[in-house]
């Protein structure tokens, strides 16, 4: 209430001046906030910056299979067979590289471009007919390529990284690496599935490396340790010169462990329960 002194001058009594001051404080916390959401500056969280120094990899990875589908393209329209394989095997590999985000971030395209086994379309419906029959009629399958993989290539500039949806993707590849894949592989007309799985490994490991290592060793040092040593037994299970020579009981058995321990650093990592579903997080 205002007070009205004998000296005739008003003045606010002690517990209006307490309202008026948390007043005035609260309209200058709430004005704090809204020109910090309009300005942008909320701090990206460690993971998040982490996952950001992934993409120019992310960008690379692609990047080859597009120049290797282009090259693709351009030995078909001259008739050279040995020149299409070659570059076949080019871009693949920029895929395989890329497969801890493919399925989980662009699954429409991931479908258009990697479908298997029944693949009408893609990688596989081109190699059937280069590696299987031997035969150059894949003109439309070549264009297609080059199209899906130019429209997804345009996007990994401005897509959204989320540490959520990578680390869902490291788990499935894993998981992949030592299910379906081990049991023959996903390249087998053309001979390069222990390719493919060596190109998965690394990308495994190079995501693995450069998004969670430095935040899981800072929270559970043991675990991050026992992730690093999974990967590297995955790595030396790829070195040998054939498919068939891999031990398939033991790549199964790490794949597994590897899975279950990425799972495991989830919660120290702040984030939910790797899933192995394909699906966008």
């Amino acid at each position: 209430m205002i007070d009205l002194s004998l000296d005739g001058v008003s003045r606010v009594s002690p517990r209006m001046d307490r309202s008026l001051n948390c007043f005035v404080c609260c309209c200058a916390g709430i004005l704090c906030l809204a020109f910090t959401l309009v300005s942008g500056s909320v701090a990206a969280s460690p993971l998040d910056d982490s996952a950001e120094r992934y993409r120019p990899y992310m960008v690379e990875g692609i990047g080859q299979a597009l120049n290797g589908a282009r090259d693709l393209k351009q030995r078909i329209a001259e008739s050279d067979l040995v020149g299409a394989k070659k570059a076949w095997l080019s871009a693949r590999a920029g895929w395989e590289r890329s497969e801890v985000f493919t399925a989980g971030f662009v699954p429409e395209l991931d479908q258009k471009i990697d479908a298997w086994p029944d693949a009408t379309t893609g990688f596989h419906a081109i190699e059937a007919k280069l590696f299987g029959s031997g035969k150059l009629d894949v003109g439309n399958e070549a264009d297609a390529l080059v199209g899906n993989l130019d429209d997804l290539h345009s996007k990994l500039h401005g897509m959204e990284l989320k540490p959520q949806g990578l680390l869902d993707g490291l788990v499935r590849l894993a998981y992949e690496v030592g299910e379906s894949k081990a049991d023959g592989g996903e390249s087998r007309i053309s001979g390069t599935s222990l390719d493919d799985m060596r190109n998965n490994v690394s990308g495994i490991d190079f995501a693995y490396r450069t998004i969670f290592a430095t935040a899981l060793e800072a929270s559970d040092r043991k675990l991050a340790d026992k992730i690093d040593q999974k990967i590297k037994s995955l790595s030396e299970l790829m070195g040998v010169r054939e498919l068939r020579a891999v031990n398939i009981p033991k790549l199964r058995e790490v794949s597994e462990d590897l899975v279950v321990s990425l799972q495991a650093a989830a919660p120290k990592l702040g984030l939910g329960r790797p899933t192995l579903e394909a699906s966008t997080r």
